[in-house]
């Protein structure tokens, strides 16, 4: 299988030949994953949860084999990383001033409190929507030119859509509304207009609602089956961009978790897509229905200094209103030809559908800012700087070192929350930007120094959540140390396992890429798996991905903070990397690899402005 590192573009647009998929039309039967009607709760419970467990299984890459995927890419059928929906009247978008950047705090301040919040207006929504979800540069090298955008995505193929839905707002829309977002010309596209008084019903005022969704196929077409992972990975990209960009503006976010699928389809629109029957094995051809969105989930926006308020999501369910009375505008565009549909993905998204929960949830959360203990290793850059400048590096020099004191910075802003006297520990997620998810933090990361002055090289383990401390020392290794290193802040829940020269075994663990071992150091994201899945059930294993993913953000925003680069690494070897920790079953799962160094910069490729970009779709 021909591997390539799950974060590069694609500049050299040449055929390459498909081999190992032949056309073969649709010869064989479909079927819908359903579960039957005899079944008692806590047997569909089961079975979708097996689902998930066979997609993660049959998903691993291991020394031996690779998950199943392409072997090529079918350049004639890339797909288009730009949806539209044709024919929707379109709302422009503000732009900065003339150096490119919307006034923005400094980023670092961000972690100690919220600026004051500003007004909803067309200049602040389209702040949010730049420094978040926009286009951050045109790349150009010979005949091939692709745009980057703020949010990170593996391969760089953007599965992720995004969703404005609001009250009015002046100079865009009289009414309430629903627009989707199209980064390329950074406008939104008029979906529909929704009833005036849903939001004053359901919400406090100056809130609104930022919808994702995921194209799975733009993912598949490089990645196969894996890329159901990569996708959940980018949600929880897009999750933190949102989050901090809306915290420069004085606005905190947090996901509305008690929505259930059905309600996220009639919020985003998506209510009307054909229904895509799913292949009994891997299938080839014309296969429209497979650029169907799946909706993600919804997050509220809101000014940071209002009361603690309530959600209902049973009056909120009840007063969405019906998708048949809506008159909803524009039609998808058509993304590539033809297809692959590699149908475990869609029996995996089937069984991680969540149903409405019933309940009424408090939203806010306190703030809890995060302790510097070098705030000079900032650059002094502001939020914009730092969010549209960030970029997933090719490769690491081999040379760069960070001190340890700029490590354990970036480390800080790396845990859910950072106050010592609360009895929760990590365990509530209160700082930013991970005080957006409406879980307790499961995932934790085993860290290969390789380049930290002051600092052993070897091998390290965050605990972001306390309450597993002891759960994660009983299941590694016996002899792991388990030590606080020297200086170590005592709010950093940093301990030191193995001293030594991890620098092969990362990158072998990493699918043998150099860029794992040549920066100053890289990571595994481990989740506290099993357990997690069956206290809450299959609907929870993409959440892990998106934890994982707002972790992975906030490394890309810290490594550019103090002057280095960073990427994230989808390619690696699942078990493995369990051996090396002394990891047994399924309790832990290392779900996402992440390095930080110095990069090497292509000089052949020239960087362009976002806005105006080339007439391209690429």
């Amino acid at each position: 299988m021909s591997l390539v590192h799950h974060k590069l573009p694609f500049p050299f647009r040449r055929p390459l030949r498909c081999s190992g998929h032949r056309r073969i039309g649709f010869i064989f039967p479909f079927q819908r994953m359903s579960t039957s009607s005899k079944q008692s709760p806590t047997e569909e419970k089961q079975e979708l949860l097996d689902q998930v467990i066979r997609y993660h299984d049959q998903t691993k890459h291991s020394f031996n084999n690779y998950a199943r995927g392409p072997h090529g890419l079918d350049w004639v059928n890339q797909p288009n990383p730009f949806r539209r929906y044709l024919a929707a009247p379109l709302l422009p978008l503000l732009h900065p001033n003339s150096d490119g950047q919307f006034p923005t705090p400094s980023y670092s301040s961000l972690f100690n409190s919220f600026p004051d919040p500003k007004p909803v207006s067309k200049e602040t929504i389209s702040e949010l929507f730049y420094n978040s979800m926009a286009l951050s540069a045109w790349k150009a090298t010979g005949y091939s030119t692709w745009s980057l955008r703020v949010n990170p995505s593996s391969g760089n193929l953007h599965p992720t859509e995004a969703y404005l839905i609001s009250p009015p707002i002046a100079a865009l829309s009289e009414d309430s509304f629903v627009a989707h977002y199209a980064p390329k010309a950074h406008e939104l596209e008029l979906r529909a207009r929704i009833p005036a008084g849903f939001f004053a019903d359901c919400f406090p005022e100056g809130s609104f609602l930022i919808g994702l969704s995921s194209i799975f196929w733009r993912e598949a077409w490089k990645y196969g089956e894996r890329a159901f992972r990569y996708c959940n990975h980018d949600v929880g990209h897009a999750i933190a961009a949102v989050a901090m960009a809306a915290a420069g503006l004085g606005w905190d976010v947090r996901i509305l978790d008690g929505l259930g699928y059905e309600e996220l389809q009639k919020l985003m629109g998506l209510h009307d897509q054909k229904q895509f029957t799913i292949p009994s094995r891997p299938m080839k051809g014309k296969m429209p229905d497979i650029e169907f969105e799946h909706p993600d989930c919804v997050l509220l926006v809101f000014p940071s200094d209002l009361p603690e308020f309530e959600i209902d999501y049973e009056k909120l369910r009840s007063s969405l209103p019906k998708s048949s009375d809506l008159e909803w505008t524009g039609k998808a565009n058509t993304l590539s030809k033809e297809h692959i549909c590699w149908d475990v993905i869609y029996r995996t998204a089937e069984a991680v559908k969540k149903l409405t929960i019933p309940k009424k949830e408090l939203i806010l959360k306190p703030f809890t800012s995060t302790r510097f203990i070098s705030e000079s290793s900032y650059k002094g850059f502001s939020l914009s700087q730092v969010v549209r400048r960030r970029r997933s590096a090719v490769d690491m020099d081999g040379v760069t070192s960070i001190s340890r004191e700029t490590f354990y910075q970036m480390l800080l802003h790396c845990v859910a929350s950072a106050n010592e006297e609360t009895e929760q520990k990590q365990k509530i997620q209160s700082t930013l930007p991970f005080r957006a998810l409406s879980w307790p933090c499961q995932v934790h990361a085993v860290l290969f120094v390789h380049r930290v002055l002051g600092l052993p090289n070897g091998l390290y383990f965050l605990v972001r959540n306390n309450d597993h401390f002891h759960e994660l020392r009983a299941a590694t290794r016996s002899e792991f140390k388990w030590g606080k290193p020297d200086g170590c802040p005592d709010n950093l829940p940093l301990y030191e396992l193995s001293q030594g020269n991890y620098q092969e075994q990362s990158k072998r663990l990493s699918c043998h890429q150099d860029i794992a071992s040549d920066g100053c150091f890289s990571l595994g994201m481990i989740a506290r798996f099993e357990t997690t899945l069956h206290e809450n059930g299959a609907w929870m294993y993409p959440r892990l991905f998106w934890e994982t993913g707002v972790l992975g953000q906030i490394l890309y925003l810290e490594a550019h903070a103090v002057g280095v680069s960073a990427t994230g690494i989808g390619c690696f070897f699942d078990d493995p990397v369990h051996h090396v920790l002394g990891l047994r079953g399924s309790q832990f799962q290392s779900l996402y690899h992440f390095t930080v160094g110095g990069p090497v910069l292509d000089q052949r490729i020239m960087s362009l402005p976002a806005y105006p970009g080339p007439n391209i779709d690429a």
